[in-house]
């Protein structure tokens, strides 16, 4: 038997964990297989598939007589990175996007003091590279974007903690969501100057200084995303 393409079920995924995730199928609510296959044109190999990798997730569960229903919330993977991807999506969860600042806060801090204990040549040169692009980016919004990513990706590789730098799925949820909306506006702060103020701790070998520049980096961004999500003129545009 052939297997489905992956790109064609992945497609199917995203479609039904953001429609979980985003509650439009809420916990306890039926998923109808027929039903399903008819709106998205899809053979029930393919849609067999996706609810394999859903059901891995802790999304969604079957069972005889009842059939195939969404799991309570408690039960799914909310570190899978598909998982946070699809939080990212639509209108940002207020609720969401504090959890995520609070691990942000507990987990950077922390890796840039240990950055700027242990970093090396390279760790540096991958941070001022990314500060580069930044810097570069202009008014463009994807890639001040995958510049950002790739500064607090190196940040957490340069404290060079294995376990640590997995973390990275999770900051990058927060970091996506944060950064397009704050970004995607007209004008916004210029984030080069703080990130040069971490940079610079950490190649000075400072790990107080790293950790306080990295408390004001957060208090900026947290600042910026509240006065954007709490924007009337989003709210009523």
């Amino acid at each position: 038997m052939n297997q489905p393409s992956r790109g064609l079920y992945q497609q199917i995924v995203d479609i039904i964990g953001e429609r979980i995730v985003g509650g439009v199928h809420p916990p306890g609510s039926s998923l109808y297989p027929d039903r399903l296959e008819q709106e998205l044109g899809v053979s029930k190999t393919v849609l067999r598939e996706a609810f394999r990798v859903l059901a891995s997730k802790g999304l969604i569960d079957s069972r005889q007589k009842r059939g195939t229903f969404v799991r309570p919330r408690a039960d799914w993977n909310l570190l899978d990175g598909d998982l946070l991807r699809w939080q990212g999506t639509g209108v940002p969860d207020e609720n969401f996007m504090a959890n995520l600042g609070e691990v942000r806060s507990i987990v950077e801090p922390a890796g840039a003091r240990l950055a700027a204990q242990r970093r090396n040549d390279d760790d540096l040169a991958q941070l001022a590279d990314a500060l580069e692009r930044m810097a570069a980016a202009g008014g463009d919004t994807d890639a001040m974007v995958e510049a950002d990513l790739a500064f607090h990706r190196a940040l957490l590789a340069a404290a060079h903690n294995e376990l640590l730098t997995r973390m990275e799925v999770v900051l990058e949820a927060g970091l996506r969501v944060r950064d397009h909306l704050v970004h995607g506006r007209d004008e916004w702060a210029d984030a080069v100057p703080a990130h040069g103020a971490v940079l610079d701790a950490v190649r000075s070998r400072d790990p107080d200084a790293a950790e306080r520049a990295v408390h004001r980096l957060l208090a900026q961004a947290a600042a910026d995303l509240d006065s954007l999500i709490h924007d009337p003129a989003r709210e009523t545009g």
